[in-house]
């Protein structure tokens, strides 16, 4: 399992140093919409041009290397226990290696964890699946845009929000307002919808794993991200909170069954730095 807790190590410095082609791709899209005299034009050449440097030096593309989010995919023979040393041992050895920033602090003392200590603070989410590959999918999430991450009890009358398709989108729309740039636009944006608010959190994480070119399988949902996407793109927030014509570049929603007296929506962010990658070993 050596070469595993290398492989991680590896996957770990491919996600901090190099943005995923859909994220550069809609960067360099936003550019073409944004006037060049603009400060959001001057922003984006800045993100693009930090982006070719962290790719070619090697070096973490922000300071905030995040909170590791792991979603691994098991097959069977397998142990959770197992896999699990091994992403903390590759997550010590990253901190030195990448480097990543040692981010962790004691909650008791308020002082950072000793970096020999330090195996870092990776979430953890395991399922099982009939391949025989491990599927190792990992994404950092930076800080600013964990805070801006907010989450709705419908209905909720200061927004005259109702338990309907409508009440999602005025939460949603509610969100990105009272964040306005503090997280880092161009956002991508995930909102799930269900009956539990631990269900919702982590599925909302969850889905800032998909491409931003991936289609909803419900029309349903599919139209309202595309509304949803419109109604935030006309807020003149844009990159950086410096105003513009992209706020963010993808809305996507998925849904769970709820209980009938409990409706929550959880709005998370990614920054424009949707840092993700994925390992798979055979």
């Amino acid at each position: 399992m050596l070469k595993l807790v290398d492989g991680i190590v590896e996957l770990y410095k491919k996600v901090a140093t190099s943005i995923p082609p859909d994220i550069e791709e809609a960067l360099r899209n936003t550019l073409k919409l944004e006037n060049p005299d603009s400060n959001a034009y001057k922003a984006l050449e800045i993100i693009l041009e930090n982006i070719k440097l962290a790719r070619k030096e090697g070096r973490p593309i922000c300071q905030d290397t995040g909170i590791p989010i792991f979603s691994v995919k098991l097959p069977s023979g397998l142990v959770q226990r197992d896999i699990k040393e091994i992403i903390l041992e590759a997550t010590t050895l990253a901190i030195k290696k990448v480097p990543l920033r040692a981010n962790n602090i004691d909650i008791i003392n308020d002082l950072p964890i000793d970096s020999d200590k330090d195996s870092g603070m990776p979430i953890i989410n395991f399922s099982e699946h009939e391949r025989q590959s491990l599927i190792v999918d990992l994404m950092l999430k930076g800080a600013g845009c964990e805070n801006a991450g907010r989450m709705y009890k419908l209905p909720d009358m200061s927004l005259n929000a109702q338990r309907d398709l409508d009440g999602i989108r005025r939460c949603v729309i509610d969100a990105v307002i009272q964040i306005q740039g503090k997280a880092c636009p161009p956002y991508t944006i995930a909102v799930a919808v269900g009956g539990s608010r631990d269900q919702v959190t982590a599925l909302s994480k969850k889905l800032l794993f998909n491409k931003i070119n991936t289609i909803n399988p419900s029309p349903t949902l599919a139209k309202l991200e595309e509304t949803l996407l419109a109604d935030i793109n006309s807020l003149n927030i844009g990159t950086a909170g410096l105003s513009g014509a992209v706020t963010a570049f993808k809305v996507i929603i998925g849904a769970q069954k709820r209980h009938p007296a409990s409706f929550f929506v959880d709005v998370s962010f990614a920054c424009w730095a949707n840092r993700r990658g994925r390992l798979i070993w055979s």
